[in-house]
C-alpha cells in the first residue's frame, strides 16, 4: 500500500500525460506521447546507447560533487573556526556566489578544452558554494554555552571541533550537501550539452537538434529519475548519519 501511494502521483501523472498528447491538446512535436517516450527508453537502454552515456555523466557529477565537499568543508570550516581566514577569503566567496557558474563555460573551455575536465570542473564549481556556505553557517551557529562547557570540562580545541561543533553543525552541513547534489546534475547536463560528445546533456541535445524528441523526451527521464535516486539516497545517508539525535 505504500509503494502505491508513493507511485500513484506518477501514474497519474504519465497517464495526463499521454492523454492530453493524444488528445491532441498539445501538438506531438512538442511533447511527444508518454508511450512513445516509453518505447524510445526501452530502444536506448537495450540498444546500448543508454548505460555507457549514462556512466559517463554520472562519473563527472560523483567526482566533481566528491571535490567539492572535500574543498568545501574545509574551507567553511575555515572561515568559521579562524577570523584569519574568514577575512581572506570571506569577500572571494561572496562575490563568486551570485554568479552564474554556467557563465563561466566559455573560459573554462579556453582553460581545459573539451574533455572531462572541463565539465567535472563545472560541476565542482557548482557544487562547491552550497557546501561552504552551509558548513560555515552551521558551526557558526552553535550554542555557545555547548562550547564553553566542554571546555570548562578540560576539552582540547580539536576534541570541542570533533565531539561537540560538527555533531551539532551536522544537519544544516547535510543541508547545504543535498542542495550540492541537485546542482551536481544540473550543472551536468549544461555543460554536457555544450562541451560534451557523450553523457546524458550530449543524448538530449543530439536528439533535439535531430528532431528526435521521444528519444530526447527519455532520456531526460533518465536525468530525472537519477536526480530523484541521489536524492533518496542522500536523504537516508542523512538519516543514517544523524541517528544520534533520535
Amino acid at each position: 500500500m505504500r509503494i502505491l501511494s508513493r507511485t500513484a502521483p506518477l501514474l497519474i501523472v504519465a497517464l495526463l500525460w499521454e492523454a492530453i498528447t493524444r488528445g491532441g491538446l498539445v501538438p506531438a512535436d512538442m511533447l511527444p506521447p508518454f508511450s512513445s517516450v516509453a518505447v524510445e527508453l526501452v530502444k536506448l537502454a537495450t540498444g546500448g546507447t543508454l548505460l555507457p552515456n549514462t556512466l559517463d555523466s554520472v562519473a563527472r557529477a560523483a567526482t566533481g560533487f566528491a571535490i567539492a565537499v572535500a574543498a568545501g568543508t574545509a574551507i567553511g570550516a575555515g572561515m568559521a573556526l579562524w577570523r584569519g581566514f574568514e577575512t581572506a577569503a570571506g569577500p572571494l566567496v561572496q562575490a563568486f556566489y551570485p554568479l552564474p557558474k554556467s557563465a563561466l563555460i566559455p573560459l573554462v573551455i579556453v582553460w581545459f578544452g573539451l574533455g572531462d575536465t572541463a565539465k567535472t570542473f563545472l560541476i565542482f564549481l557548482g557544487c562547491l558554494l552550497p557546501v561552504i556556505l552551509s558548513t560555515y553557517n552551521g558551526l557558526r551557529g552553535v550554542d555557545q554555552v555547548l562550547v564553553w562547557s566542554a571546555r570548562s570540562l578540560g576539552a582540547s580545541r580539536a576534541a570541542v571541533i570533533r565531539e561537540v561543533l560538527l555533531p551539532a553543525a551536522m544537519p544544516q552541513i547535510l543541508t547545504g550537501l543535498r542542495t550540492a547534489v541537485a546542482f551536481s546534475f544540473l550543472l551536468m547536463v549544461s555543460s554536457e550539452l555544450i562541451i560534451a560528445t557523450n553523457g546524458l546533456g550530449y543524448l538530449i541535445g543530439s536528439y533535439g537538434d535531430n528532431g528526435a524528441y521521444p528519444a530526447m523526451f527519455a532520456v531526460i527521464l533518465v536525468v530525472t529519475g537519477l536526480g530523484f535516486a541521489a536524492d533518496r539516497a542522500f536523504v537516508a545517508l542523512s538519516g543514517f548519519l544523524l541517528r544520534y539525535r533520535e
